[in-house]
């Protein structure tokens, strides 16, 4: 992936870039969501009820002690409050950014049902997290300690959330560590994958920057599953794996004429995004379609708009209440003027070699519950089309992976564990939720996992 896939085209007027003047396009890409100074987060904390047994701990798929922290926060003791976070969820720094607290802790929290607003747990999060990083960056001594150095070596590819978090926690136990990664940078969805205005100012990098600052962790770039990394001779070479390869491939729409100029892959929209120095030079449709009901066609969408695009419109075949985008990012992609179409299912791209238009037929449920497309068809003019409906396990050469179910690698609910001794797998990759907080659990039980296995039968392997 590159910025040429949405370059400017002479031949395409309606594709162009600086739709808007630089300044503006910049001011659409800070932070959507400002820190809490000190004081409006000692007011904040003030707001918790510690409560005990608290909802808000069970919400969180790391287990953050959510009052003990905020407890720490109303008593000045920033340094403290972090380090109960981080050492429940060493990225608890860009998942007080991007987790949908809404649906989660902040969802649990009892606040919510008294008074309709709960603690700003998220934003919390963020102060004290911060605090942490921004101290051990200014001193130079991470804040965790290794073990002993205990002469294993584990193997991990991909650098994304899940591989970040277990190569921590295998680094904190004394184990050298080795990240193969695909692209040229590590972080994964961090780093590539999310809205520009959720982690701004390179975070996504300087929290990796943090993760690696225990030692005993090397990242090995530009390096992927079956292209330069083979799994047996790393199962060979390692006392133990780890597969956190996320989800590489990039749902079909499975439509006629799919494959051409304008009609690109949300998430590639959405890197070329992240990784540009000047989102004023690139390219967006004046009238741009994105197609799904995720997260990433929310992303995707509200960022098209950001860079000027004038009509932008996302179509799902269900329902709202059916779309994986939570309440909260649904509203907000609507009050950035994004539209909204339901109940609809693409079945053509109208255009010569660009795009005029995406014919749509209705869909609906039958008296099963199933989706049942109907005759009746409309079309929404478009001149850029981005696809978001789904991802899936890359599977390049599928004799190089475990069992895979569904799309995804099958693992043991507890250890993480795959069909092959000695690999384990975490993140998106595996069956759940597509969550930076749950990549960041997946890795730390496959930290644990491969700790037991050191400990029983994978002992004297290597």
């Amino acid at each position: 992936m590159n910025e040429t896939i949405i370059c400017d085209r002479a031949d395409v007027p309606d594709v162009a870039a600086g739709r808007l003047p630089p300044e503006r396009i910049a001011a659409g890409f800070c932070e959507a969501h400002p820190p809490l100074s000190l004081d409006q987060a000692a007011i904040e904390a003030a707001r918790c009820y510690f409560c005990h047994d608290a909802p808000c701990v069970t919400a969180c798929p790391t287990g953050i002690d959510v009052p003990g922290f905020i407890r720490g926060i109303a008593t000045g003791n920033l340094t403290g409050a972090g380090m109960r976070i981080l050492r429940a969820n060493i990225m608890g720094g860009s998942c007080a950014r991007v987790c949908p607290t809404d649906i989660l802790c902040e969802g649990a929290c009892v606040r919510t049902a008294q008074q309709g607003q709960a603690v700003a747990i998220g934003a919390l999060q963020r102060v004290a997290t911060d605090h942490v990083m921004a101290r051990a960056a200014a001193n130079g001594v991470h804040p965790f300690a290794r073990a002993a150095a205990s002469g294993r070596r584990v193997a991990i590819v991909g650098a994304g959330p899940a591989g970040l978090a277990c190569a921590h926690a295998l680094a904190r136990a004394g184990h050298e560590v080795a990240i193969f990664e695909a692209r040229g940078k590590p972080g994964g969805l961090n780093e590539y994958g999310i809205a520009a205005y959720k982690l701004v100012d390179e975070f996504a990098a300087r929290e990796v920057a943090f993760i690696l600052g225990i030692g005993g962790i090397t990242i090995v770039p530009g390096r992927r599953l079956g292209r330069g990394v083979d799994l047996m001779a790393l199962r060979r070479d390692y006392d133990a794996v780890v597969l956190a390869i996320g989800q590489a491939g990039v749902k079909a729409l499975g439509i006629a004429r799919e494959e051409r100029v304008h009609v690109l892959d949300a998430v590639d929209f959405i890197a070329a995004l992240r990784q540009s120095g000047d989102r004023s030079r690139l390219a967006v449709g004046r009238r741009v379609v994105v197609i799904g009901g995720g997260n990433t066609a929310i992303d995707a969408a509200t960022q098209a708009k950001r860079l000027g695009a004038e009509v932008v419109t996302i179509v799902y075949r269900r329902g709202r209440g059916e779309m994986s985008a939570t309440p909260a990012e649904q509203e907000w992609a609507l009050t950035n003027g994004v539209a909204l179409r339901l109940w609809a299912m693409p079945v053509g791209i109208e255009g010569g070699d660009g795009v005029r238009a995406v014919r749509f037929a209705r869909t609906s449920l039958d008296a099963a519950g199933r989706l049942v497309i109907g005759a009746e068809e409309f079309s929404i003019e478009a001149d850029m089309v981005l696809k978001a409906v789904g991802q899936t396990v890359q599977e390049d050469e599928p004799d190089l992976l475990p069992a895979i179910a569904g799309g995804r690698i099958v693992v043991d609910g507890i250890s993480r564990e795959t069909s092959m001794p000695g690999v384990f797998a975490a993140g998106d990759c595996i069956a759940g939720v597509d969550l930076t907080v749950q990549a960041v659990e997946d890795g730390k039980r496959a930290a644990a996992g491969i700790e037991a296995w050191f400990g029983g039968a994978g002992s004297g392997h290597g």
